[in-house]
């Protein structure tokens, strides 16, 4: 009888049991702290990871607080030479072929990347065609040129406006000179590698309300190797063996290579007109051969400034960005 008497007093303190545990896990909060449905979240991390390109580069890949990394864009510029030309090399002929003088020329310069404020790269490539005419105008005379160099600079900002840089470089110059009047000795072959002193003066400057950049930049080669063949040497020779005497140590006493370049650039907006002046002196002088060429030349091209961005690394909207010449 008292087992009867107890029956609903354990049915109901069961249902009590239920009811209590069920009103504690609907009041009990989520995993999510945010509050916000699991479709909300992951649109949430989704719009984290798409705006983590632009993130806060103050905190360094460890965790501790750094600078932001400045922004090096490269300055790159494609430029075509035309003008004169004047040609003379006692190997092929004692006559000076005068004419004219076409070059395409590629420049990239770019802030280093261990000290972006002082130091600066610069990649020089070209290649030229030059074609000359004798006195009795009855013999032409071709030169095709290729040459490439890398160097860095240190420069120095003396004012705003005005930025001196001083540095040395080093490059292959290979080229040919071609006379089809010689049976025996057609070409003149013209092989160089050679360590220079460079430098540039740029000044920036508005015209009107048009931005400009003004540089002139001199190069001379001051010691390197270079090949000349012997006095009548036929190339054939060269071909059975004959290696004696071929290279030559360079400087500018034997081997004179002066360029003086002066740009002016346009800044139209992201690209700018660059236009200027070229001007090429050189002499070698070499077991009794002497080659002598001068060029002038008016440039013009385009040139500006890019920057390369990647989703694998984060970037900053106010880092500082350091050109490389403007």
């Amino acid at each position: 009888m008292k087992r009867l008497l107890l029956l609903p007093l354990l049915l109901a303190a069961t249902l009590s049991l239920k009811a209590e545990t069920a009103s504690a896990a609907t009041e009990a909060p989520t995993s999510n702290p945010s509050g916000l449905s699991d479709t909300s979240r992951q649109s949430t991390l989704s719009d984290w990871s798409d705006s983590s390109d632009w993130s806060d580069l103050s905190s360094s890949p460890d965790g501790s607080s750094s600078s932001p990394a400045p922004l090096r864009p490269v300055t790159a510029a494609y430029m075509l030479q035309l003008g004169s030309s004047s040609v003379a090399d006692s190997y092929l002929s004692p006559e000076t072929y005068r004419g004219w003088n076409a070059a395409f020329a590629y420049e990239r310069m770019q802030a280093m990347k261990f000290d972006p404020d002082n130091w600066v790269m610069q990649l020089n490539t070209s290649v030229g065609l030059d074609r000359g005419r004798n006195r009795a105008d009855n013999c032409t005379t071709w030169r095709i040129d290729g040459a490439v160099d890398w160097g860095m600079m240190h420069r120095w900002r003396v004012t705003p406006q005005l930025t001196l840089a001083a540095g040395g470089s080093t490059g292959v110059d290979l080229g040919c000179i071609y006379n089809p009047r010689n049976g025996n000795n057609p070409a003149s072959a013209k092989a160089a590698w050679t360590v220079n002193a460079t430098g540039f003066a740029a000044f920036n400057l508005n015209i009107g309300r048009l931005p400009v950049t003004l540089r002139y930049q001199p190069t001379l080669p001051m010691l390197g190797l270079f090949f000349s063949p012997e006095y009548d040497e036929l190339y054939y020779e060269i071909y059975l063996g004959n290696h004696d005497g071929l290279v030559h140590f360079a400087w500018p006493g034997n081997r004179f290579a002066m360029t003086n370049l002066v740009t002016a650039d346009l800044h139209f907006g992201s690209t700018s007109l660059r236009i200027g002046y070229r001007g090429y002196t050189f002499s070698s002088k070499a077991n009794n051969l002497v080659t002598n060429i001068f060029t002038h030349s008016f440039v013009i091209g385009i040139s500006g400034e890019w920057l390369s961005l990647s989703r694998r690394h984060n970037l900053n909207r106010n880092a500082r960005i350091v050109s490389a010449l403007y």
